[in-house]
């Protein structure tokens, strides 16, 4: 199948997706180079608040929004490689074009999007800003690459294609299951507290477990009493629950209360099990 039969082009809309934070002027410099380059697109903050260099955590929160957005240009920059020999990439997919480091945050997005039907290394300048940044190619690389795509740019315009093979890909998290039992990393901790694992909901299936299951969750030392449920109201206040959420993955939470904080756990670091 060729690009131009999978590939739409010019995109009203952009993602943009950082580890910046919003206290200093990152952002905003981006947006704004975004804006000066290509004023009629209209840009979805997915979020600028992965933990500073989790790359895991960036391609994760990416991967599970993609989904849900109109078809655009998604730039997401969690680049701890910045100023290396790391390359810059745009991931043509068949449902949206992918902007930043070739460091694994942006295949799982483009897996979601339809799988990857080219790859380019962002090589030519006349792309870029004028002065580049050793520290910040998101503003000065992949800002301006982006809105040139968005305007329509040939993305074979922006340097030599790439065998999709040889693109960085993050390791899979650990999950293991049997009979009555699973184990699984953490993928991550949003801000109610709530744990997401990597285990999906046919990992329930395979391990046995039945709504309304009484499990015991084990993150190191803790150890957690919940019931396998659907929702958050399936268990009185203060107690847990294990669900499945909304992206299709196992999810530890308590009702009114924070889960994370009682089995003080860290994404991509911490193996839940838990057991019938």
């Amino acid at each position: 199948m060729g690009v131009g039969e999978t590939v739409r082009m010019p995109y009203e809309w952009m993602s943009f997706t950082t580890d910046y934070g919003l206290s200093d002027g990152f952002v905003a410099a981006c947006k704004g180079v975004i804006a000066r380059t290509a004023p009629g697109v209209r840009v979805i903050d997915v979020t600028h608040d992965v933990p500073p260099q989790d790359v895991r955590r960036g391609a994760v929160l990416l991967a599970q929004v993609v989904p849900y957005l109109p078809a655009a240009v998604h730039v997401a920059v969690v680049d701890p490689g910045v100023g290396t020999d790391r390359r810059g990439i745009a991931l043509l997919a068949r449902d949206g074009v992918l902007v930043g480091p070739d460091n694994g945050l942006l295949t799982p997005a483009a897996e979601v999007l339809g799988g990857i039907v080219a790859a380019y290394e962002l090589t030519v300048p006349d792309y870029w800003l004028a002065h580049v940044s050793a520290t910040f190619h998101g503003r000065d690389i992949f800002a301006p690459v982006a809105a040139n795509l968005a305007n329509g740019l040939d993305p074979g315009q922006l340097g030599p294609e790439l065998d999709p093979a040889t693109l960085v890909r993050l390791p899979e998290p650990h999950r293991w299951v049997e009979q009555g039992r699973l184990e699984s990393d953490v993928l991550v901790v949003d801000r109610f507290g709530n744990v997401q694992l990597a285990a999906t909901a046919g990992d329930v299936h395979a391990a046995g477990l039945a709504l309304g299951a009484q499990l015991t969750v084990r993150a190191g030392d803790a150890v957690l009493p919940a019931t396998l449920g659907t929702t958050f109201g399936d268990v009185a206040p203060a107690e847990a629950v294990v669900h499945v959420d909304s992206s299709d993955h196992l999810a530890v939470a308590i009702n009114g209360g924070s889960a994370a904080a009682h089995l003080a756990v860290v994404p991509g670091t911490t193996v839940v099990t838990l057991e019938s």
